[in-house]
């Protein structure tokens, strides 16, 4: 199951295809929850095996789980709950995403970047850029609280706004671009990502935000929210059934979940 603000159901189609390609005894469904502790003690009490964990409950189910992996304890966020025999333990697969995508794009640690959000995928992104070598960098962030602490663990820079900074790497780790009220607002200002060279945006659905739509216009390389679901979801599933599908299994049960999104 899943567990979100505003659920989707790439997710369900995701898991739920590869299960029946498989011929494994599961089921993927999603849901959204007013009642957080309630929703994990269901996870407990009915025997349920896995969980993913999206927006905006990544940091605040923390406490209700008995146990973290070592991923999800030094970024402080969960995005993937396994139940063994009634003990929950947390993981973070979108670490494991996110770092191996801006390593395939061949991305140098020396290449300046703004990274815009604070939020619990904010710190996977930042803990991989991190860990791959990054150095020069600044928090874009509202929160005058979770902006300068994700900044000041990472040993990176904080505003409140983009201002006039610009970067030649610029990623999207809010709800900019998503469906509803910001379905059209744009990540950076226009000027900013004409002049950059990457564009990562996290958000999953659409595949292509306004963001980077418009870096796709101006020819710059780009790195979507739709490749990072892809591979964290596959983590899940190993993590939930123990069983590492072929990679033309997985294309498939990606082709199959976009062709709903």
């Amino acid at each position: 199951m899943s567990l979100a603000g505003r659920p989707g159901n790439f997710g369900s189609r995701f898991h739920n295809r590869l299960y029946a390609l498989l011929g494994l005894d599961y089921v993927y469904k999603s849901f959204t929850t007013t009642d957080l502790p309630a929703a994990i003690g269901g996870v407990r009490a009915l025997g349920i095996r896995g969980c993913a964990i999206s927006m905006p409950f990544k940091e605040a189910v923390i406490p209700l789980l008995d146990g973290l992996e070592a991923s999800a304890r030094a970024i402080d966020s969960v995005n993937t709950i396994v139940n063994d025999g009634g003990t929950l333990t947390g993981y973070n697969t979108d670490f494991i995403a996110v770092r191996r995508l801006i390593e395939q794009a061949g991305i140098a640690p020396q290449t300046p970047f703004l990274l815009r959000g604070s939020g619990g995928m904010a710190k996977a992104v930042a803990a991989a850029l991190k860990d791959l070598g990054f150095h020069d960098g600044v928090i874009i962030a509202r929160n005058e609280t979770t902006g300068p602490a994700l900044a000041a663990t990472y040993g990176y820079g904080w505003q409140a706004h983009p201002g006039d900074l610009a970067a030649p790497f610029l990623i999207n780790v809010t709800p900019l671009g998503m469906a509803g009220p910001d379905a059209q607002a744009l990540a950076f200002p226009q000027d900013k990502i004409d002049a950059c060279d990457t564009a990562f945006d996290v958000v999953a659905m659409p595949a292509e935000t306004p963001f980077l739509a418009r870096a796709r216009a101006q020819g710059r390389r780009l790195i979507s929210g739709a490749d990072v679901i892809i591979l964290q979801a596959l983590e899940q599933f190993i993590l939930y059934t123990g069983v590492r599908p072929s990679e033309a299994q997985v294309e498939d049960a990606a082709a199959f979940a976009r062709a709903a999104a």
